[in-house]
């Protein structure tokens, strides 16, 4: 065991413990400026493979120990048994790594160093038999309700089996002719890779020729349709993958957001691209104009997510949902205001709840007048025509192209007025 190793662990149970006890997205968290890119790769792996699976883990370890450990403790052993059971890592440096982070983490933890000892040789002793047959992580009630409500048990079971197996890492190309060596292109237009390793290392990212972006966040953007010499709104554009699209299918793009710092990564990708877009930093509610066309990307719970931040329900709750369903409303109606006559609007949430997707089109086509769902054309985007929901839009799930691999969980509608 090398000191970069101990230090990747340090890193992880230092995260671990930022968002199971301070309730703080793990994408949030200030980079460690200490540990190497890889190290750090690793801590963050490491992390999620915990909070991926953190149910079942305590079920094992509940078999070991006579009562719950301290918080401290029950990370380390959390941390280890991930290591040993879906890590396949060799048990002889997990087990004396979690001693030693145990010795070096506190009076409490270590205290507990012998017991962490002990149980950690009884998992590895266990193996295979141990994890085989657990039940993936459970969604909470406040979001497994709506699901099995919407789509019943079988989907909510299938989208947790989605989350638990994690996402690959999907690309969007800046025109047709990228490719990525080792990468499936799939239906939708994009790239995706199963085993992509260090991003900023893969070919073509030094060109410009893709960014990272999950298929399904890339479709909003085509179910715009040709944006060509059009002048185009990306509302709440932050980090910024459907202002590149935008940009790059010919679109006089203004990228709006509230955060300026969010919106540091857009710069980047734009310098890196070679794309342009004009970039505005304010409240969408107070922002004036006239656009041809508008994609709003609404704030909202990010559930159809979790498949890539599994730190999610422990950090989001049911107090969430009705001021981003209420803020999701307004934007949608201010949206409305800056659309030209005849113009499209895109509205979409990477969501499972339907109170963020399917309810907010249907309520707003009551409360405007002339105002339709342009049905979407699955053929054209690539998609499965069962995705296509019964007013028009798109409802995707995680459990959608399990066979690829999954996708996020979305919902998005193309408006306009008559």
């Amino acid at each position: 065991m090398n000191d970069r190793s101990l230090a990747a662990r340090h890193a992880a149970l230092a995260m671990l413990t930022q968002v199971l006890r301070h309730r703080r997205m793990q994408s949030h968290l200030p980079r460690d400026t200490g540990l190497a890119p890889a190290e750090a790769a690793r801590a963050g792996r490491l992390a999620e493979t915990v909070l991926r699976h953190l149910a079942p883990l305590d079920k094992v370890i509940a078999q070991f120990v006579a009562r719950t450990p301290a918080p401290p403790v029950q990370l380390i052993l959390r941390l280890g048994a991930a290591e040993l059971l879906i890590a396949g890592e060799e048990p002889h440096g997990v087990v004396n790594a979690a001693v030693t982070l145990a010795k070096t983490g506190g009076s409490s933890s270590a205290r507990a160093s012998g017991m962490i000892n002990a149980v950690l040789r009884r998992i590895a002793e266990g193996g295979a038999a141990l994890w085989a047959g657990h039940e993936p992580q459970r969604l909470p009630g406040w979001i497994a309700g709506p699901v099995r409500k919407a789509w019943g048990e079988e989907a909510l079971r299938a989208i947790e089996a989605a989350h638990e197996a994690g996402a690959p890492l999907d690309l969007t190309p800046r025109d047709d002719t990228v490719e990525v060596p080792g990468a499936e292109r799939l239906p939708t237009g994009g790239l995706r890779l199963t085993d992509a390793g260090q991003v900023s290392a893969l070919p073509g990212y030094a060109e410009g020729a893709w960014w990272v972006q999950d298929a399904a966040a890339a479709l909003p953007a085509k179910l715009l349709g040709e944006v060509r010499d059009l002048s185009v709104l990306d509302l709440c554009a932050a980090p910024g993958g459907k202002t590149l699209q935008l940009a790059a299918a010919g679109a006089r793009v203004t990228a709006l957001d509230v955060s300026d710092t969010r919106l540091d990564r857009l710069r980047e990708n734009l310098a890196r691209t070679g794309l342009s877009a004009e970039i505005v930093v304010g409240d969408a509610l107070e922002h004036e104009g006239s656009y041809d066309a508008i994609l709003l990307d609404a704030p909202c719970t990010a559930t159809g997510t979790i498949r890539r931040h599994p730190d999610l329900p422990f950090v989001k709750d049911a107090r969430d949902v009705e001021p981003l369903t209420r803020l999701q409303m307004q934007l949608l109606d201010h949206a409305l205001t800056l659309l030209a006559p005849g113009g499209r609007l895109v509205y979409c949430t990477c969501s499972l709840l339907p109170v963020e997707g399917e309810f907010q089109v249907k309520a707003a086509l009551k409360r405007h007048d002339g105002l339709r769902v342009l049905p979407a054309d699955p053929e054209a985007l690539g998609i499965d025509p069962e995705w296509v929901s019964p007013e028009g839009g798109l409802r995707l799930r995680p459990d959608f192209w399990s066979e690829r691999g999954g996708i996020d969980g979305f919902y998005m509608a193309c408006l306009t007025r008559d």
